[in-house]
């Protein structure tokens, strides 16, 4: 673990709107984000990515790992944790998801009791706490340390149903634990107090006990760490790495493997954020860049078993939809569907509230979107995807061990 301020505490230039106060965050607009997870499939496309990149995998005990790098609203966890039944039905698990939004982890919480009805040997802790920390569930400051809120909670009975009703009980416990303050340098939300919540299955407990996580830290690595879209496109390589992708790939297990996802632009979203804004540069480092600046800082004595892989483009790119009809695109495209499409191109693109409401002030935007879908019969985007390994002793990976993308 290193020693460093919060992933948040970005940097005061890359803070600020244009009239020089604190811009609101694209990921903090519950609106933005709840319209656009319920309008495209990248959820859907992210975890069949993961799964592709998943043959790997050997559990060595005392359980299948599993660290989640921004949980959202748990629909690509669900996702990867149906796929990891599949491969290992009766591995044990451990899954630690990071997740800072109380509403996330809610909407997440809810999508777990038939997660446990069906991998009943599995161990689910989720905490807000930062890049830096969460992987080994330890603050790095000794005052927030003694801050730290630790539930454990074992589920009774065997139902979804019963475990359904208890997580539900848990929701005060989120109300009083996972608050968040403001940065006072960029506005970003930051953890009010640092919180651990572990649930697992009472009638499992013999079995999950050398698994079951326990106050003063986690020390295992992980066999995989997904991280989707896990920080601001904007921020430069050095601070993506240096908060993000290095303690993440400090926390692989031998033979672990940290799956990057992120936007790649060159796509008919991003067609049409040019239309209103014709100089935008929503995404400066891509994944080569990425790749590079983190074997430059991942330089300490452990850093030398990792291997990076920034992968083909049929290896890396994968496609994801706007959701519509059959029929829908064509001369006449209706309103709502024009401002789902709309939606999802500026929360891709991470376009800031005060910039929206110049170009939402006329019609431009609406036409633009509209130009957009009919010459392309729909709208979709490109994510792109880069591996970082921690090599097993005495064992080397082969040089492509991925298949191109469907």
């Amino acid at each position: 673990m290193s020693d460093q301020k919060p992933e948040d505490e970005a940097p005061k230039q890359a803070a600020n709107g244009k009239d020089g106060t604190a811009a609101f965050r694209f990921f903090d607009n519950r609106e933005k984000y709840l319209m656009f997870v319920n309008t495209c499939s990248e959820k859907e496309e992210v975890a069949a990515m993961i799964g592709r990149n998943m043959d790997f995998l050997e559990p060595t005990g005392p359980a299948l790992r599993v660290f989640d790098a921004g949980v959202g609203d748990g629909t690509v966890l669900c996702h990867l944790l149906r796929d990891l039944h599949n491969r290992f039905p009766n591995v044990p698990a451990l899954v630690v998801g990071k997740e800072i939004s109380m509403e996330d982890v809610r909407i997440t919480l809810e999508k777990l009791p038939d997660r446990f009805h069906e991998h009943p040997e599995m161990v689910v802790v989720l905490t807000n706490l930062y890049y830096s920390e969460a992987p080994w569930l330890k603050p790095n400051s000794p005052a927030a340390a003694q801050q730290l809120a630790w539930k454990t909670v074992a589920l009774d009975g065997n139902s979804s149903h019963s475990f359904a009703q208890q997580i539900r009980q848990l929701r005060p416990f989120l109300a009083d634990h996972w608050q968040v303050r403001k940065s006072t340098t960029t506005g970003n939300p930051l953890y009010a107090h640092p919180a651990v919540l572990v649930l697992y299955r009472r009638d499992r407990q013999f079995i999950l006990d050398p698994v079951l996580p326990k106050p003063g830290g986690y020390d295992l690595g992980y066999d995989l760490v997904v991280a989707s879209q896990p920080y601001r496109s904007r921020m430069p390589a050095s601070f993506k790495v240096k908060n993000v992708i290095a303690p993440l790939s400090r926390a692989l297990a031998p033979g672990g493997q940290l799956i990057t996802i992120q936007s790649y632009g060159r796509d008919p979203g991003m067609d049409i954020i040019r239309a209103v804004w014709p100089q935008a540069l929503p995404f400066k480092t891509g994944r080569k860049e990425l790749i590079e600046a983190a074997r430059q800082y991942l330089t300490e004595p452990g850093d030398a078993e990792l291997s990076f892989y920034e992968l083909t483009d049929a290896e890396s790119l994968f496609q994801y939809h706007l959701h519509t009809l059959p029929n829908e695109i064509g001369t006449s495209i209706g309103t709502s569907t024009l401002l789902a499409a709309w939606n999802a191109a500026i929360y891709v693109a991470q376009i800031e509230d005060d910039r929206l409401a110049e170009a939402m002030a006329e019609k431009g935007y609406l036409d633009a979107t509209q130009r957009v879908l009919a010459e392309h019969g729909g709208l979709w985007f490109v994510d792109e995807t880069f591996i970082i390994r921690r090599n097993r002793p005495r064992l080397s990976f082969p040089d492509r061990p991925f298949a191109p993308n469907a």
